[in-house]
């Protein structure tokens, strides 16, 4: 799905000229109403959703929400619904973020199936195409990097559905995890070290994403020294302020200090999710817009949980107070 990373796409099927106000009421309520069923694994009532948004423009949608639909499609059992939405956002809007399609853990149950290679086939054209004028020497290190960085962390949740979280399975997941989170490490820093942050128009969308993931998985060495360059390239549009958000959450927390966006999530010893200590909690929402990022009682949604101000200062209160026993 579309949470991690963002989803790139090159051509849109639909502008906002297109539609009025009424109907673009309408998509995004059934958009909203198939994020949340994604989220509690209702998978036939979020493709319901989609093509319920999809038929209220006139069976057009955005390619992101194309490529959302695919995905539910695909884990409710339906690969002819799933690949009818791949086409589309393949043949009609130049969708190309191969890196992205090809080690989605929600496509896994259609890849078996003979449209599978076609589609992908599109797709990779649709790449190479799109990176013809980057730098491509870089380009297939930082392809490499996302790959390996993305595809075994997109295997935790299966993991530990499975075995459970404290499980072999799961400390062998984590093993492979580490092991090519060094590897990158190393490529990606060496990358930094000689080119400084390079942008989109050097290193496409997904090479710009590799570099951002895996300072954000370093450690908090590699992540304070590199967090000042990262900030430099926002301000130059080398980088996204949605990702420098995230990163400048990880280190203040790992420093001993508090998170400004709400984006590093912890758990308790009875499982539940909650938010990790946070600055002005009130305010959050608003920091979150400034920067790109969707209000967090959505993106608390993704571990089954609502955000709420209050509740989260009594939650911080509780833990401190357990802390001091």
């Amino acid at each position: 799905m579309k949470y991690l990373p963002i989803i790139t796409v090159v051509l849109m099927l639909l502008s906002h000229s297109d539609m009025n106000a009424q109907a673009d009421s309408i998509y995004k309520a059934h958009i909203a109403n198939a994020d949340n069923y994604y989220t509690t694994k209702e998978y036939k009532k979020a493709a319901r959703e989609y093509t319920l948004a999809f038929a209220a423009l006139g069976n057009k949608g955005y390619p992101y929400d194309r490529y959302n639909a695919a995905c539910v499609w695909s884990l409710a059992g339906n690969a002819d619904s799933a690949f009818h939405n791949l086409f589309i956002i393949a043949e009609q809007s130049g969708y190309s973020n191969y890196n992205h399609f090809s080690t989605d853990t929600d496509l896994d149950p259609i890849h078996d199936d003979k449209r599978w290679e076609k589609v992908s086939a599109i797709i990779r054209a649709n790449k190479e195409k799109a990176e013809a004028n980057l730098n491509k020497p870089l380009v297939r290190v930082l392809d490499t990097v996302y790959i390996t960085d993305q595809q075994y962390r997109r295997q935790i949740d299966g993991v530990e559905k499975k075995y459970g979280y404290d499980s072999e399975e799961m400390k062998k997941l984590w093993k492979t995890i580490n092991y090519y989170d060094s590897v990158n490490e190393q490529k990606v820093t060496a990358i930094l070290d000689e080119h400084g942050w390079l942008g989109p128009d050097i290193i496409g969308n997904n090479g710009s994403s590799a570099l951002f993931l895996v300072i954000q998985h370093a450690g908090i060495e590699t992540q304070q020294k590199y967090l000042p360059m990262m900030r430099e390239a926002v301000k130059n549009g080398r980088a996204r302020g949605s990702s420098l958000a995230l990163l400048e959450d990880r280190v203040a927390l790992r420093t001993g200090g508090k998170q400004i966006y709400g984006s590093q999530i912890g758990r308790d010893e009875d499982g539940n999710h909650y938010v990790l200590s946070l600055e002005d909690p009130e305010n959050v929402d608003k920091r979150r817009a400034e920067v790109g990022l969707e209000p967090l009682n959505e993106y608390t949604r993704n571990w089954n949980f609502d955000w709420d101000a209050e509740a989260h200062k009594k939650k911080m209160e509780e833990l401190e107070n357990a802390k001091n026993k």
